[in-house]
C-alpha cells in the first residue's frame, strides 16, 4: 500500500507539473528519487546549524554541501532538459493541441512577470517537494488509522458507495461534495499526524508579542503542529482517531483548514500558509475515497490491528518507519 500511494501522488504531480513528458527516459521515477534525496538532506543532521562558527571555515563548508552540489546538478540536468522541450514546442507552435501542464503556464508568464529560468526551476522543486510526501504520507496514515479501526473504515465506505450512483466506476469530483465522514477522516488524520509537524520556520522581521511572549526582531520561530493538534485544551481523547469531532454538531464541527483555526494547522497560516492546500485536499479525497469504493481491506493473514506498528521517522516530514501492508478484495 505505501508504494502504491506513493507512485500515484508522484506519478500525478509529475503530469501536473510537466504533462506527457514527465513519462520520458523515466522522468518520473528521478523526480521521486530527487526529491526523497532533498527531503533527506532537509531534515537531516547539519553540524553547522548547531555551531555556526564552523561554516566560516572552507574545508567544513565544502564537506558539508558537497551532496547538496551533486543533488543540485542533478536537479539542473533534469529541469533544463525538460524547460528545453517545453520551450522548443512553444517556439514551432507544437504544443496547441497540448494539455497545459505547469511549465507551460510558467514559459508564459515568464517575460510579463519577468521570471528568469532560475526562478522556473526553483518553483518546480517546491512544486515537487510539497505537492508529493506531505499527500502521499496523508493517505498512509488515514489508512493505517482505519485498518486499525474496521467499523470507521466501514462507516467511511457506506458513505462513499452512497454517493456514488450505481454502476459508476470510479469516484469523481462531482461525488465529492456529499462526502462529510471522508472530509472527516482527512481532517482527523491531519490533527493526529501532520506531515511536516514543526511547519516551515518563520522569521520575525520586527519585534512582537503573541500570546503574552515577547519575539524579538530577526528571530528563527518554529511552530509546533503536531503538539497543538494533541492539546487536551482543545481536543477530548486528544492522543486517539475519532473523525466524528469534525462531524456539524461536534465539538470541532466548524474547524476547517483555514489559516485562523490555530488549533489545527496542518497547513500553516499567514503569509507562509501551504500554498497546494486545495489541490492536496482534492488529491488525498479523490485517493482515498476511490480506495474505499473500489476494494474491501484487510490485513496480512495473521495480523491484528494491534500488531500494526505506528512508529514514526522524522525529518522535514513525519512517515511511517513500517510499510504499511494490505490485503485488497473487489468491493
Amino acid at each position: 500500500m505505501s508504494e502504491l500511494l506513493h507512485s500515484f501522488v508522484n506519478n500525478l504531480v509529475c503530469r501536473a507539473v510537466s504533462g506527457k513528458f514527465s513519462m520520458e527516459e523515466g522522468r518520473n521515477r528521478l523526480f521521486r528519487e530527487l526529491t526523497d534525496i532533498n527531503a533527506g538532506l532537509l531534515g537531516g543532521f547539519h553540524i553547522q546549524d548547531y555551531f555556526p562558527s564552523l561554516g566560516r571555515i572552507e574545508l567544513v563548508r565544502k564537506v558539508a554541501c558537497a551532496k547538496t552540489r551533486r543533488v543540485r546538478k542533478r536537479w539542473d540536468d533534469l529541469l533544463d532538459k525538460l524547460i528545453d522541450d517545453h520551450a522548443a514546442r512553444m517556439a514551432t507552435h507544437q504544443d496547441e493541441d497540448d494539455d497545459k501542464d505547469f511549465i507551460y503556464v510558467l514559459l508564459s508568464l515568464q517575460k510579463e512577470y519577468g521570471l528568469t529560468r532560475d526562478h522556473i526551476k526553483a518553483i518546480l522543486i517546491d512544486m515537487f517537494e510539497a505537492g508529493t510526501d506531505t499527500s502521499y504520507m496523508t493517505l498512509e496514515f488515514a489508512m493505517t488509522e482505519l485498518i486499525r479501526k474496521p467499523h470507521l473504515m466501514k462507516k467511511l465506505q457506506e458513505e462513499v458507495r452512497r454517493n456514488v450512483p450505481a454502476g459508476q466506476e470510479m469516484v469523481t469530483e462531482d461525488n465529492l461534495p456529499g462526502m462529510t465522514y471522508l472530509k472527516a477522516v482527512i481532517k482527523e488524520t491531519l490533527r493526529l499526524h501532520p506531515p511536516v509537524p514543526l511547519l516551515l520556520p518563520h522569521y520575525s522581521l520586527d519585534a512582537c508579542e503573541v500570546a503574552g511572549y515577547t519575539i524579538p526582531a530577526n528571530t528563527r520561530v518554529v511552530v509546533n503542529a503536531w503538539a497543538l493538534g494533541r492539546h487536551s485544551g482543545y481536543w477530548e481523547r486528544e492522543n486517539e482517531f475519532v473523525p466524528e469531532r469534525f462531524l456539524s454538531g461536534d465539538v470541532a464541527g466548524g474547524v476547517d483548514l483555514k489559516p485562523n483555526e490555530f488549533q489545527f494547522l496542518a497547513f500553516g497560516s499567514g503569509r507562509r500558509m501551504c500554498p497546494g492546500v486545495h489541490s492536496a485536499s482534492a488529491t488525498i479525497e479523490a485517493m482515498l475515497s476511490n480506495l474505499m469504493y473500489r476494494f474491501d481491506w484487510q490485513l496480512p493473514a495473521g495480523m491484528k490491528a494491534e500488531d500494526v506498528d505506528m512508529t514514526e521517522v522524522f525529518g522535514i516530514t513525519v512517515s511511517r518507519k513500517e510499510k504499511l501492508l494490505l490485503v485488497p478484495q473487489a468491493a
